[in-house]
């Protein structure tokens, strides 16, 4: 039941933006300023489950459920804030602070949802978090994320690994730009494994422009110029927390190159990992990165903590504001991070 408080963000959010002016800022407000304060009051958990514990968390539906219904939330909110903008007189103050909580709740309960439904087998789930994608004009994600990231995390190929000393902005810039270029990189290299031409079928880089453009379209003929506005950046505030969240996820780690000329193998080792409770639950388990990348076929509701896995020392949302000034980011992490494991 504990994850039902996942839903406190676009709960929030939806409240503020409702009764407007000051409160439009609710849901940036409470996820970058009353969370990160609430992480430090609460304690940390590093207890991994018992095998019938993990046998029973596996058949209950409920922890499925819990994301499905994120489909209804984020269009729910999404299209509430579009009525909103439209039928009511907004100031610019207000705009940006309903741009900005309807973009934490894309990246918090949008993109998040759709990564961990990304890597299910049922094609429904799969559907799903692609569904997800699209109001934050990241369904590349799922094709970059699934083929490139796992295969090429901590090491200069992947887009998506922030470098020693590397600020949160140049790498907004490395990963969105590189991101993008490499989905398309693997799905012309998908296409040619299986003979295919570029306006196949099953060109799913095809399909996603396609819907993207239509989405926002669509946007634009039924709520007009300011709602066009409005779900644009938005989704970019969605897709930066994304980034935001890989910046922190595998800043300074890298995989060593080996002899053969291959890099090692992806272990618990390279990703950081947060046992921060609140982050924990707000984000799906998220935190515990490094059990994901080790085995990421594993559900959300059986990941485990590593005591080998660099450790952070805050939560997600926590770390996330302190990757926002560099400085202060590089003097907390730096010295954290294993010298031989430093990129």
């Amino acid at each position: 039941m504990k994850y039902l408080l996942a839903y406190c963000v676009p709960l929030i959010a939806f409240i503020g933006v409702y009764f407007g002016d000051f409160w439009s800022y609710a849901g940036v407000v409470f996820a970058f300023g009353i969370l990160p304060i609430l992480e430090l009051l609460f304690p940390t958990d590093e207890k991994n489950y018992t095998e019938a514990e993990i046998e029973s968390k596996l058949k209950n539906r409920f922890f499925d459920i819990l994301l499905y219904l994120n489909v209804l939330i984020v269009y729910g909110m999404l299209f509430f804030v579009l009525h909103k903008v439209i039928t009511t007189k907004l100031s610019i103050a207000e705009i940006i602070g309903t741009v900005l909580s309807l973009g934490v709740v894309l990246g918090s309960n949008g993109i998040n949802v759709a990564h961990e439904l990304g890597h299910r087998e049922k094609v429904v789930e799969r559907i799903i978090g692609k569904l997800l994608l699209i109001p934050s004009h990241y369904t590349h994600f799922f094709i970059e994320h699934n083929h490139g990231h796992h295969l090429h995390v901590s090491t200069p190929e992947d887009p998506s690994t922030a470098k020693y000393n590397q600020s949160l902005y140049t790498f907004w810039i490395q990963t969105v730009f590189g991101t993008y270029r490499k989905a398309w990189q693997i799905q012309k290299k998908l296409n040619q494994i299986e003979n295919r031409s570029w306006f196949s079928f099953k060109n799913d880089m095809l399909w996603f422009s396609l819907i993207q453009i239509s989405y926002l379209i669509f946007i634009y003929f039924f709520f007009g110029s300011i709602g066009f506005v409005v779900a644009l950046f938005a989704g970019i505030v969605g897709f930066l927390l994304l980034e935001t969240i890989n910046y922190i996820e595998h800043y300074g780690l890298k995989r060593n190159l080996l002899s053969s000329g291959r890099y090692e193998r992806v272990s618990e080792k390279h990703s950081w990992n947060s046992n921060h409770i609140l982050g924990r639950i707000m984000l799906y388990e998220l935190t515990r990165h490094s059990d994901h990348h080790y085995k990421s076929q594993k559900k959300y509701q059986i990941l485990e903590y590593h005591d080998t896995s660099p450790q952070m020392p805050f939560g997600y949302p926590t770390s996330m504001v302190l990757s926002l000034f560099p400085p202060l980011w590089f003097a907390i992490m730096n010295k954290r991070i294993p010298l031989e494991m430093k990129s």
